[in-house]
């Protein structure tokens, strides 16, 4: 299996994709009433904060799906938002993850089932969304596998059996085995979903109880399986790893962190021929190490790793995360001997002399490739001082597992070689101050780690992340850039920058001769091209600050907390989630 790359998004392309996403927006805000819905960047949001997806047909593509899918997810958010208590949701929810994540989709396909009548365009929509969805997990080949075709089959007949529509006639073939093997067991809670699917409360009961038996099932499913090889046994079925990374909890309980401060920059709206630099001519990239005493970057790395010797990390384990959840399949070689696959055409005389004998058949044997590099952007302002040690943990645990699995990375930085504008503002006084000049100071882009540097050598120079005279001021947009066409010249068929920052972009001297969004304007342009591009995966990883104005995926990190297995495993997962 091979990464897809699509081409890049012709402006038309990108302008009908806009036109789409307003529409979809307009259609949501008609059936809910609420005027703070839109979208962006593919996902539906009340002001700046991206709303849930409460199951894994309402993730979509703006550029790759039709418009009828785009109106179906849209629509199945809004009968989500209509039809669903928030707050009971969560008091009835479950605590278990599956039986959770099985909650959620049933909840979800309850909304759609409350359909107002005469609204056939709606049922149309809803229907088509997750009639695409049903093909697209079959063509992924996630229903190839044993855990993969029993979520599937149950997601198919519980939605058959609230909304009354007929199960994908396609794949009705594919799960009638399955089918009949559980519906034994489950088939009074299916009908007390069907008969209470308008009732929520009541609905939750069945809900929950058929989400105990379910996740009983698969937790049974995977035990027969695997009995055999208790690594493989301890590692999640990618078919339910999938599921879970295409579902949002809604947590709207749970006190959130900081939404990063956004607003529109009049200047760089206006400006013919868009974001620029009055001077790049004292711009550098540098090598931190080499401007730190070899003992003083000693000391740096002997406390960086009695921090982490401190925190009981399994790398090993972590490794092996990283390597399910960004590793594809590739052929490498032919298994023989087996009781299944294709016929061995050498052990045919072998049939004729032992009929019983059924090991004559050969399957292609699928290894895990690591075809991928990952880049840490490290955003080096002033404010970031305060949390760079656990950043520069978390980032040295994960360069590190990432080298076991043959995974590439890249530790980069960015910062200002001088506060409030140094040599390129004097410049700017002294050209009489024309108006609007663009970015007024002097950036600094660091490398701690190359892509070909192995992490063994590289140690010392991560550990330079400590040095105290590193942090200025930043220049996010272009840091983003720079550290995007380093990874988009690698040869991986996969590159995923992490861009770690705990606030807005911030350079006094630029903001105070231009506007106090224009580097902040030009960080969302350089995300949002590289999102149409998908040349990079840009996600962003907020320390204790919600990045989501700039970045469509992203996670906020409290470095307040502990840096444990639970966290980095959750990251690894993350990182390699495909998007």
């Amino acid at each position: 299996m091979t990464e897809h790359m699509t081409a890049t998004p012709t402006p038309e392309a990108v302008r009908a994709a806009l036109r789409r996403e307003a529409l979809c927006a307009a259609a949501v805000r008609a059936l809910t009433g609420d005027a703070a819905l839109h979208y962006r960047g593919g996902r539906l949001c009340r002001e700046s904060r991206p709303l849930p997806l409460h199951a894994p047909h309402l993730r979509s593509n703006v550029y790759e799906d039709d418009f009828a899918s785009l109106r179906g997810a849209a629509d199945a958010a809004a009968q989500r938002l209509l039809h669903s208590d928030a707050a009971l949701h969560r008091l009835l929810s479950p605590d278990t993850p599956i039986e959770r994540l099985l909650f959620e989709l049933f909840e979800q396909v309850r909304c759609e089932a409350c359909l107002p009548p005469g609204m056939h365009g709606l049922e149309g929509n809803l229907r088509h969304r997750f009639e695409t969805w049903s093909r697209a997990y079959c063509r992924s080949g996630l229903s190839e596998s044993h855990l993969g075709i029993l979520l599937y089959t149950v997601a198919q007949i519980v939605w058959s059996r609230v909304t009354g529509w007929p199960v994908l006639d396609e794949t009705e073939d594919l799960i009638e085995a399955t089918r009949a093997g559980i519906v034994p067991a489950i088939g009074a809670q299916l009908a007390g979903l069907r008969a209470a699917r308008a009732d929520q409360r009541a609905y939750a009961a069945h809900a929950r109880e058929l989400a105990r038996r379910v996740a009983s099932l698969l937790e049974d499913a995977r035990a027969a399986r695997m009995q055999d090889d208790a690594e493989e046994a301890s590692a999640p079925d990618d078919a339910l790893t999938s599921f879970s990374l295409w579902v949002d909890f809604d947590e709207t309980s749970v006190e959130l962190p900081a939404l990063a401060q956004t607003g529109e920059s009049r200047v760089l709206a206006e400006a013919a021929d868009g974001y620029r630099a009055y001077t790049t001519q004292y711009d550098r990239e540098i090598r931190p190490a080499t401007h730190v005493r070899e003992a003083l970057l000693r000391e740096y790395r002997e406390r960086l790793d009695e921090r982490i010797a401190a925190c009981g990390i399994n790398v090993a384990r972590l490794a092996r995360v990283l390597q399910m959840a960004i590793a594809v399949p590739q052929r490498d070689g032919w298994l023989f001997g087996e009781e299944d696959g294709r016929i061995d055409g050498r052990r045919l005389a072998q049939i004729v002399s032992s009929p019983a004998e059924r090991r004559v058949f050969r399957r292609e044997r699928l290894q895990p490739r690591g075809d991928c590099v990952v880049g840490f952007l490290i955003d080096c302002s002033g404010s970031m001082k305060a949390h760079i040690e656990p950043v520069a943990m978390m980032v040295d645990l994960l360069a590190r597992a990432c080298e076991q699995v043959g995974i590439a990375t890249e530790v980069l930085g960015f910062t200002t070689l001088a506060w409030n504008g140094g040599r390129a503002r004097a410049g700017w006084l002294g050209d009489g101050r024309p108006p609007h000049p663009g970015r007024l100071n002097e950036t600094c882009h660091m490398v701690f780690k190359s892509a070909d540097e192995s992490w063994r050598r590289a140690r010392p120079a991560i550990a330079a992340l400590l040095k105290a005279d590193l942090f200025r001021e930043g220049v996010d947009g272009e840091a983003v850039e720079w550290a995007c066409a380093r990874l988009a010249s690698r040869a991986e068929a996969r590159r995923i920058l992490v861009a770690i920052s705990d606030g807005s972009p911030m350079d006094t001297a630029t903001a105070q001769a231009n506007d106090a969004f224009y580097l902040d304007n030009h960080l969302k342009e350089v995300v949002a091209r590289h999102e149409a591009m998908r040349d990079v995966d840009v996600i962003g990883l907020g320390v204790g600050l919600d990045l989501s104005p700039y970045y469509r995926h992203c996670v906020a990190l409290d470095s307040g907390e502990p840096l444990d297995m639970t966290r980095l495993i959750g990251l690894a997962r993350w990182i390699g989630a495909r998007r």
